[in-house]
């Protein structure tokens, strides 16, 4: 039906990047493959109706921006998932790109060596590609008509969504062999990186920092309420700790080489006692270092095509620190959203990490 071809797809098992992923359109249309209506043009009448406000619309109880609700609905309506498939899921900027480019080194490194920096099949994607040109956003896949990629990805795939739980198909929450890792960082953190992305990409319209700040108290934060989003999939890691696995940005920055285990025994990938006498794990930590992934060409100049904008490819690689915000929030400012996020958690047994 359709054929993909990708640097070291033949080298052995696991993922390959989805950018080396090519569709073979003569072969898919042969075997009857139905071209897809563009599902911004599928999902217009139904997004009319929704509640909105700039930017983004309600739906499920979501509000989502308006450049990822057509690829969302598509996703919940649409995807079908494997046995093996793994989900990354997260708010925005909360160490996504990071967790993407570690779980794909993990889920790859029979196919791609990670101690490897020559050429040939084996040099690694991740030293010439964008994590995110190696695991793909759903929505971006399905809002660029991709989704003949998605179905031609070997097994196992690696996705990523911002959805909630609640919005994930059902194919995926109802599967006993599809695996969800999601990560949550710290609020305050989150909100001054968010605000650094946007106006990079948003250059020269610089965004008030007082628009990010405060979209924590009215819900104005993507895919708000956030309270739902992280306990969505902090409930059901407590229920079946077997399909989603809660990781916390400050945890994996403290120690990553126990979170990089961690990752790879909840896919069903452990290291062996060979693996980790030859530092596999060390190689896969050092590789996926922020210092390192920033220092690459393709991470430092071009731009990545996200959805209808390109954006720069240095935005995904800023600081990675914990603490941050505190060279831009006063002691009073923090209090108040520290007190406000307390009272929004309280009694769920969820609390965030503050430091390292």
């Amino acid at each position: 039906m359709s054929s993909t071809t990708g640097a070291g797809q033949s080298a052995g098992p696991g993922p390959v990047p989805f950018k080396d992923i090519v569709v073979d359109d003569d072969a898919a249309a042969a075997g009857g493959v139905q071209v897809q209506q563009p599902v911004a043009e599928e999902y217009h009448d139904i997004i009319a109706t929704l509640p909105c406000r700039p930017s983004m619309h309600e739906y499920q109880g979501t509000w989502i921006l308006d450049d990822w609700l057509p690829g969302r609905m598509a996703f919940r309506r649409r995807f079908e998932a494997r046995a093996g498939d793994v989900v990354l899921a997260s708010l925005p900027k909360c160490g996504t790109t990071w967790l993407k480019a570690l779980a794909f080194a993990t889920a790859a490194r029979d196919r791609y060596d990670p101690s490897s920096s020559g050429g040939g099949d084996r040099r690694h994607p991740l030293l010439r590609l964008n994590p995110h040109e190696c695991v793909p956003f759903v929505e971006v896949v399905y809002n660029a008509g991709e989704e003949a990629k998605l179905d031609a990805a070997p097994s196992p795939r690696i996705i990523s969504t911002h959805a909630p739980y609640s919005l994930l198909p059902a194919s995926i929450t109802q599967s006993s062999t599809c695996k969800i890792i999601y990560i949550s960082r710290e609020p305050k953190d989150m909100l001054i990186s968010l605000w650094h992305f946007i106006n990079k990409r948003c250059k020269p319209n610089i965004i008030p920092f007082s628009d990010i700040w405060n979209s924590i108290y009215n819900d104005a934060y993507p895919e708000s309420p956030i309270r739902e989003h992280i306990l969505g999939y902090w409930n059901m890691s407590k229920i079946q700790s077997d399909r989603v696995l809660f990781l916390k940005y400050e945890d994996v920055l403290r120690d990553p080489i126990k979170n990089v285990e961690k990752i790879a025994e909840f896919i069903g990938q452990p290291f062996s006692d060979a693996e980790k006498e030859a530092g596999i794990i060390e190689s896969i930590v050092k590789l996926c270092s922020l210092e390192n992934l920033k220092a690459l060409a393709t991470n430092s100049t071009g731009n990545y095509q996200r959805l209808m904008k390109e954006v720069p490819s240095e935005s995904f690689f800023r600081k990675g620190v914990v603490g941050d915000w505190a060279n831009y929030v006063t002691p009073d400012m923090a209090e108040r959203m520290d007190k406000f996020l307390a009272e929004k958690f309280h009694g769920s047994g969820f609390s965030f990490t503050e430091c390292l």
